[in-house]
């Protein structure tokens, strides 16, 4: 959530096994229920609501893995040009073990648990 369904539909189209919130009746879930879903089928959130980043961050957790799209409303042609880069990009090591941050202009990496004052306590610019 925000995104279209549209977009777990075309991930399940491309090979990945993908659901939307409101498929799985999560749609009003508070974000820590929806994080703890994640990591018990292992999957990887999609989502735009920034909130899931600081929940992560706050709590130094090393999973799920986070693709955060940020910088305002994308139809969902440019979502999908967008997920479908960081996809080629990052492995799937990758995906499940960090926040990936999708905006306009670049993919930006950054590998979870966040400890302030880490030596991973920077990003990782994937183009």
């Amino acid at each position: 959530m925000p995104l279209s369904p549209a977009l777990a539909t075309w991930l399940n189209e491309q090979g990945h096994e993908a659901v939307h919130a409101s498929a799985l009746r999560m749609s009003l879930a508070p974000d820590a229920e929806i994080l703890n879903h994640a990591v018990a089928d292992r999957r990887i959130v999609v989502t735009a609501d920034l909130d899931f980043a600081r929940l992560l961050a706050l709590l130094r957790a090393d999973s799920p893995g986070l693709i955060l799209f940020r910088g305002g409303r994308l139809s969902e042609k440019e979502a999908v040009t967008r997920l479908s880069r960081a996809l080629q990009a990052l492995s799937v090591d990758q995906l499940e073990r960090s926040i990936v941050v999708i905006e306009r202009a670049r993919i930006r990496r950054r590998p979870l648990p966040i400890v302030p004052g880490d030596a991973h306590d920077a990003d990782d610019n994937t183009g």
